[in-house]
């Protein structure tokens, strides 16, 4: 792993580092995303506040956002990886990798014994880092629909 992959959590003074991030990661995939001057302060509340764990790796090479719920099964939290991210040309070097590990130890650290996550079954190598790194598809190879409405 390369010396630059070192992964810290991030401070709401990393807030536009953490918006740039998120917006690359969101216009390579097509996704919409709120312009930069909105996202950059929300980024900087949900870290502040602690609803967002944001870590980021090396000199803004990765992203990986972490957001913990109280679960309805267990005493214990649920930790849901919302995002993660790392730059297109980095890709293959063990930066996402080190972004999941420690999610991971984040997470149980925050008293998560769960974490959760979501990706497009054509992301075959995401789902190569997640399953390397022990996660089971639920779906079992069925189609997961994901749904989502303006309120």
């Amino acid at each position: 792993m390369p010396a630059e992959a070192e992964v810290r959590t991030a401070s709401g003074a990393d807030a536009a580092v953490a918006a740039r991030l998120l917006h690359d990661f969101n216009t390579e995939y097509g996704w919409p995303m709120p312009p930069l001057v909105q996202m950059t302060p929300r980024i900087g509340q949900l870290i502040e506040s602690g609803e967002a764990l944001v870590l980021l790796v090396g000199e803004e090479l990765g992203i990986a956002v972490l957001r913990l719920r109280e679960s309805l099964w267990s005493s214990s939290r649920v930790a849901y990886l919302e995002e993660l991210y790392v730059v297109p040309g980095r890709r293959g070097e063990g930066l996402g990798r080190a972004l999941m590990e420690t999610a991971m130890e984040t997470a149980r650290e925050a008293g998560a014994d769960v974490m959760e996550l979501g990706t497009s079954t054509t992301d075959t190598a995401a789902r190569g880092l997640y399953e390397s790194c022990g996660f089971t598809n639920l779906e079992d190879g069925a189609t997961m629909l994901f749904y989502e409405r303006d309120l």
